[in-house]
């Protein structure tokens, strides 16, 4: 089968598309013929050589997750899963192929209406926003800043924090075009990158950047204001930032990171699941920025680099 791997770390061109063995479900496992692998941040992240550290290395099958039909399913595993449309999560490896092998408990039927692109541009990233606001205690009427708005996390944070009674959304982004694309889908308020032009403060700031910028973001937190950083596409932020918030002790301020991660499976598949319902009837919006074939990784990757992404680019076989 086609495969797309790290061939050196670095830059896109670093990707090489090779020919690997077909992988074969083992017990609890099913295979998925793939027809939509969604392009991630993390994947740019690990393709340039900055979780080497964590055991990436080159080599490494990149994709986190994929949609497409299951045409086999090792020992254990119901029947009735083979020829059914599914997303399903592969973990940090093995989306970028023509097929792949996931753990049936992280494999989700797809609902009638729903495109395999729009299932891989909300699947993960819905579950992170979903969850981040959970963890920043956000309630109605507060205000929230999506620092990053462009990505799919981004997207869908907004969303949900208007339909769920923000007393106002704002949105960092890089261009006027851009900002009407996310007020269309319920920001309030448009700042550029920098975190100019809205309001003073926030109550929440949901960041997907991270970045040497960070610690300009916490000083727009309301007293008791809560920052969740969920992504570090822009890098790591200052190892002092920390000191920004004792500067400011009298006022409260709480910082989390969040990884869907420590969210038990069953919980994140039954967020994913309403909201997979909820954009087939169109409650719950997408944004598939391309289609790419799987050999046009790297353009895809390039293509993130330059930040001309508003949404997720979808690989296809």
């Amino acid at each position: 089968m086609k495969a797309v791997v790290i061939r050196t770390f670095g830059d896109p061109d670093g990707l090489e598309v090779v020919d690997l063995p077909v992988p074969v479900p083992d017990p609890g496992q099913v295979q998925i013929a793939t027809e939509a692998i969604g392009v991630g941040g993390v994947d740019a992240v690990i393709r340039r050589g900055a979780l080497a550290a964590h055991g990436f290395r080159e080599g490494h099958l990149l994709g986190s997750e994929v949609a497409g039909r299951v045409t086999a399913i090792g020992q254990g595993v119901d029947a009735s899963w083979i020829g059914r449309r599914v997303w399903a999560f592969t973990g940090l490896s093995g989306g970028y192929a023509e097929q792949a092998v996931v753990a049936v408990e992280d494999v989700l039927a797809l609902p009638d209406g729903l495109t395999g692109a729009d299932a891989v541009t909300l699947g993960g990233s819905g579950v992170v926003a979903h969850f981040a606001l959970d963890r920043a205690r956000f309630t109605p009427g507060e205000t929230v800043l999506v620092r990053g708005a462009a990505g799919s996390i981004g997207i869908t944070a907004v969303q949900l924090a208007a339909r769920n009674g923000a007393g106002a959304v704002a949105v960092t982004t890089s261009s006027p075009e851009r900002g009407a694309r996310l007020r269309d889908l319920g920001a309030t308020h448009v700042l550029d990158r920098s975190g100019q032009g809205g309001p003073d403060g926030f109550d929440v700031v949901i960041d997907v950047v991270a970045g040497p910028e960070l610690p300009l973001f916490l000083d727009k937190l309301n007293p008791n204001g809560r920052y969740v950083a969920v992504g570090v596409v822009g890098g790591p932020p200052p190892a002092d930032f920390g000191m920004r918030l004792m500067d400011a002790f009298r006022k409260s301020l709480s910082f989390a990171t969040f990884s869907s991660d420590t969210v038990p499976g069953p919980d994140r598949q039954a967020v994913r699941s309403s909201q997979f319902t909820d954009a087939a009837r169109g409650a719950l919006r997408t944004v598939v920025h391309d289609v790419l074939p799987l050999a046009n990784a790297a353009q895809a990757h390039q293509e993130m680099d330059a930040g001309k992404v508003f949404g997720r680019i979808v690989l296809t076989p």
